[in-house]
């Protein structure tokens, strides 16, 4: 039996397309040149993502162009409830298609929530072009599983990792002593009496509360272009990666983060207070230095992280914020790399650290 060229494609290359956008513009473009009449063409997908539950792209055959539609999940947002409009509009003009027999629809697999792919036709199409379209989509299941899996892989590990660490991960071996030294800046941040907050609240209640603060700080890291690290605890450990050899951009990157991060959670602790509940108090350092940035840990048990003096110095220095009874601090060594306005606070003995650190805070307002 030959096989047609999209089926070809299917089985022998397929698989290795980028993703599954291009899997859609590729196949198009493939059912196109054998000769089958096509206007457009959809793929829906679920996905494993903190934020999007669902994934759509349009692919139009006039300009060859892949558009996405993401669903979010229910508990990433407060819904908002929509009538008429663009949306219903929308339906209705697709439901109207369907009707005229100009839209061809499969799932691909027996799971309820398997990939749908659906194409839209110029004209209604025919028996013998249904049945192309269908054979299309089965032959299309086995790639379209590899490239989700490796996109459900790549979600999770940046979920749980960050993106740069899940990218650098992907590209090393997976073994011991397999990294990098790094200049960054660090950002290490703690919520002050939260073991009194545990010990006198519910589970869901501090679940809550930690996960607002999280939102925040880690929320203000990521807009400036930093990424976390670690959750520890209801701390969090964060770096700015330095680049192109100038300190400053990530120096001033990790001030700005902070400064929002401040602004958020005092709006946070407004809306605490309507709700009769205590504010969440912090305190957060920043340094400047290197790390090493890779896997340690047992030989077939690894963690991705960073160590280093800079993170031992960077974590010391948070904890002076309590006594100091300031909410930021700031090392000597990042001081000198940026022109932000800080107050100075003396020279200070940190835990475990043989030098003394000159120390820095930012205003309060």
């Amino acid at each position: 039996m030959q096989l047609s060229s999209t089926l070809a494609w299917l089985l022998d290359a397929a698989a290795e397309t980028a993703g599954a956008d291009r899997l859609l513009a590729d196949l198009g473009a493939h059912l196109l040149a054998d000769g089958l009449p096509l206007a457009g063409g959809t793929l829906t997908l679920d996905v494993p993502h903190p934020l999007i539950a669902r994934r759509t792209w349009l692919w139009r055959t006039e300009n060859a162009e892949v558009i996405e539609a993401l669903g979010f999940a229910p508990a990433a947002f407060a819904p908002v409830p929509v009538a008429g409009g663009a949306n219903d509009a929308g339906r209705r003009w697709l439901t109207g298609l369907a009707a005229q027999g100009r839209i061809h629809e499969d799932m691909i697999g027996a799971r309820p929530d398997a990939p749908s792919l659906a194409w839209i036709g110029p004209h209604p199409f025919t028996q013998a072009e249904a049945a192309e379209l269908h054979q299309a989509a089965r032959f299309a299941a086995a790639p379209l599983a590899a490239i989700t899996a490796r996109a459900t892989l790549m979600a999770a590990l940046e979920a749980y990792l960050g993106r740069r660490s899940a990218a650098r991960m992907l590209n090393a071996p997976l073994r011991r002593n397999v990294g990098e030294t790094i200049q960054a800046a660090l950002l290490f941040a703690d919520l002050r009496g939260f073991t009194m907050l545990s010990d006198n609240n519910p589970p869901a209640l501090v679940i809550a509360a930690l996960d607002a603060w999280f939102d925040r700080i880690a929320g203000s890291v990521h807009v400036f272009g930093g990424e976390v690290l670690k959750f520890i605890g209801d701390g969090i450990l964060a770096i700015f990666p330095v680049t192109e050899g100038a300190p400053r951009g990530a120096c001033d990157a990790a001030l700005r983060a902070v400064a929002a991060a401040r602004t958020g959670m005092a709006h946070l602790d407004e809306e605490r207070r309507r709700h009769g509940l205590t504010p969440l108090p912090f305190g957060v350092a920043l340094h400047l230095g290197e790390m090493f940035w890779g896997n340690i840990g047992a030989a077939n048990r690894l963690d991705f992280t960073a160590i280093g003096p800079a993170v031992n110095l960077v974590s010391r220095l948070e904890g002076l914020c309590r006594p100091l009874g300031k909410t930021v601090l700031v090392s000597g060594a990042l001081a000198q790399q940026t022109d932000a306005p800080l107050i100075a606070l003396g020279t200070h003995e940190l835990r475990g650290i043989a030098s003394p650190c000159a120390v820095f805070t930012l205003p309060e307002d």
